[in-house]
């Protein structure tokens, strides 16, 4: 199985990105194969031709499993974010299962994974057989929520998988 972990913090090696990591992990057993830090791909993005940003998109046009993650800037995720995924053509990521992942400062914007993530990954061809998960960014790496979500999210992941 191939994991991919896709975060669109502007910051490299964000909380965003160990969240994603941790949610591959706690999903899959094992951590990502690959993580695509999309602040690392700079200027590139802007750029039809940048081999990097093609490679990125093909590895999680690849993927089987894939945690899309971002903070949440203006109640929705970044645009950093955006612009790596409108490098994905309608379709392309059929057979991926994919999780929406969201940080944000408190409980004011817990949906915005399910109601403005989500539909950008089904779009995109992905199943998203889970609802959107939302950390607080401060907790983040408090087992509570991440464990409850866990407990529905996992049988949801693995059932999907299977049907992929």
């Amino acid at each position: 199985m191939s994991t991919v972990a896709v975060v669109g913090n502007p910051r490299p090696r964000s909380r965003t990105r160990a969240a994603a990591e941790l949610v591959v992990e706690r999903l899959t057993g094992a951590p990502p194969d690959l993580v695509v830090d999309v602040a690392d791909l700079g200027a590139g993005l802007l750029d039809p031709a940048d081999a990097a940003a093609a490679g990125a998109v093909a590895a999680l046009a690849a993927a089987d499993v894939a945690v899309v993650a971002s903070p949440t800037y203006k109640a929705t995720y970044t645009g950093l974010l955006k612009l790596f995924l409108d490098r994905v053509g309608t379709g392309d990521l059929a057979g991926v299962v994919a999780v929406p992942l969201m940080l944000g400062g408190g409980p004011t914007h817990a949906l915005a994974p399910e109601l403005l993530l989500k539909p950008v990954l089904v779009e995109l061809g992905a199943t998203a057989p889970t609802r959107g998960l939302y950390l607080v960014d401060r907790a983040w790496d408090e087992p509570g929520p991440l464990d409850a979500w866990l407990a529905a999210a996992g049988p949801q992941v693995a059932a999907a998988r299977r049907r992929a």
